[in-house]
């Protein structure tokens, strides 16, 4: 059976292809593939380019400018061809070696040097360098984007609805009051937090041979300063040097970036559980889709169903990316290949969660509100208003207030005109006792309506 979005194994190659696309230029084969050539041409020229190590003849600008212009237009094409030299060698670095060898055979200054092509190198230089680049583009091309949109809407529903009152529910009852804004600049705030961490996190490579020691490279030049040289090499890659490894990069940056990932996926799941009761509630609306069907057999339903796609991608990137921040760090000994396979899976814990933070985007996108089922909420709950009443006459030193309140409202509630006459017999100021009477369920917000337009 041919591969197609129909046929594909992983619906993030088949449902979903065109909503992660964005992605697969950095996790596919093709991906890592043109990565490794990037790394592998830059360590060629670099290598030409110093002095120091005077059998290597530098390039002229014209063999520069080529081997910039393969690496930058490294085709789909180009990568089949590696895998064909795979199919034979059964080493997919060793592969791209050689077929950089033959593209390049009639470059007279390459061939030169030919052998200092993949000189000195593991395949783990080449791979963890290739790695952290493809990490380093799909999170700042695509995964934060994808997170800045979120915090958009997000920031637009906390500003738009800064003074709208809604009554919260703490352990599902009703609760002091707050505004629907500051609900959705609280998700806000924990978001953009958790997307600087994650733009935070230096990605870190090395290129210091089979075991970290520089072993082979100072056999050939043993006076060169070569963890000087590497680091500055690693650094133009627009990475972070890691001057102590054995032969694998062992990855903590890595754990460290996934499990930032995994801490902004899990704020997302509570915000659309939240949003999810919301909707049920009919705080919030959901715009009309033309042609949509909400169910099959129930023509009236409009489901919140990017609310529930977004919740059960981020669930499944979660259980990837913890599955990589705690297996990667690990390597028996010097190496082992259990990180290998694991590492082509990247792709899919960052495509899960861009799915799901588009999908989310898309939800946010649909909401509108009802400011009347709000209100019709906060009517009902007078009883909310013992807080602020006993709070009051604590001031005051009047004795057992909480009790007091409690034995008036605790699980029955309470009517406002019965709330009154409490207020009305306490031995407050005048002044108090009016701003009390004045109080309703939908004006005891606090600073809620500041904090959502702070945001």
């Amino acid at each position: 059976m041919p591969v197609s979005t129909l046929t594909a194994l992983s619906p993030l190659d088949g449902r979903y292809h065109d909503k992660i696309a964005g992605l697969r230029d950095h996790f596919s084969e093709h991906g890592l593939i043109r990565n490794r050539v990037r790394v592998e041409l830059a360590w060629l020229k670099a290598l030409a380019a110093e002095p120091a190590l005077a059998e290597i003849a530098p390039f002229s600008p014209a063999t520069v400018a080529e081997l910039d212009a393969l690496a930058a237009h490294f085709s789909e094409a180009d990568s089949a061809a590696v895998k064909e030299i795979e199919a034979g060698t059964n080493h997919d670095v060793k592969a791209m070696e050689y077929w950089l060898k033959k593209r390049l055979g009639r470059n007279g200054e390459v061939m030169a040097v030919s052998e200092f092509i993949h000189f000195a190198c593991t395949s783990e230089d080449i791979n963890n360098t290739s790695h952290a680049l493809m990490l380093k583009a799909g999170r700042d091309e695509a995964l934060l984007p994808a997170l800045e949109r979120v915090i958009s809407h997000l920031r637009e529903l906390a500003h738009r609805h800064a003074d709208l009152p809604m009554l919260s529910r703490t352990h599902g009852q009703p609760a002091s009051p707050t505004t629907l804004g500051k609900e959705m600049a609280n998700i806000a705030a924990r978001l953009m937090n958790a997307r600087e961490r994650i733009a935070r996190v230096a990605l870190t490579a090395k290129f210091n041979g089979a075991v970290g020691n520089y072993n082979a490279h100072l056999a050939a030049w043993p006076a060169f300063d070569w963890e000087a040289f590497n680091r500055r090499f690693i650094e133009s890659l627009g990475l972070a040097f890691n001057p102590y490894t054995i032969q694998i990069e062992p990855h903590d940056a890595m754990a460290e970036l996934f499990d930032a990932v995994a801490r902004a996926n899990t704020i997302l799941i509570d915000a659309c559980r939240d949003i999810w009761i919301y909707i049920s509630l009919g705080y919030f609306r959901q715009k009309l889709e033309e042609g949509e069907v909400g169910s099959s057999t129930m023509p009236h339903k409009v489901n919140p169903i990017d609310f529930e796609n977004a919740e059960g991608n981020f669930g499944l990137a979660n259980a990837v990316l913890r599955h990589f921040s705690e297996k990667l760090p690990v390597s028996r000994m010097q190496r082992d290949l259990t990180d290998s396979t694991v590492l082509r899976n990247m792709g899919v814990g960052f495509g899960h969660s861009v799915l799901g933070a588009a999908s989310m985007s898309r939800g946010l996108g649909k909401l509108d509100v009802d400011p009347a089922r709000l209100a019709a909420d906060l009517d009902a709950c007078w009883e909310v208003l013992a807080e602020p009443v006993q709070t009051v006459m604590r001031r005051f030193g009047i004795a057992n207030p909480y009790e007091q309140l409690k034995a008036l409202t605790r699980g029955k509630g309470i009517a406002r005109d019965a709330l009154r006459e409490f207020i009305a017999t306490l031995a407050i100021p005048q002044s108090e006792r009016d701003r009390l009477l004045a109080m309703t369920p939908a004006s005891y917000v606090g600073k809620a309506a500041e904090l959502a337009r702070r945001i």
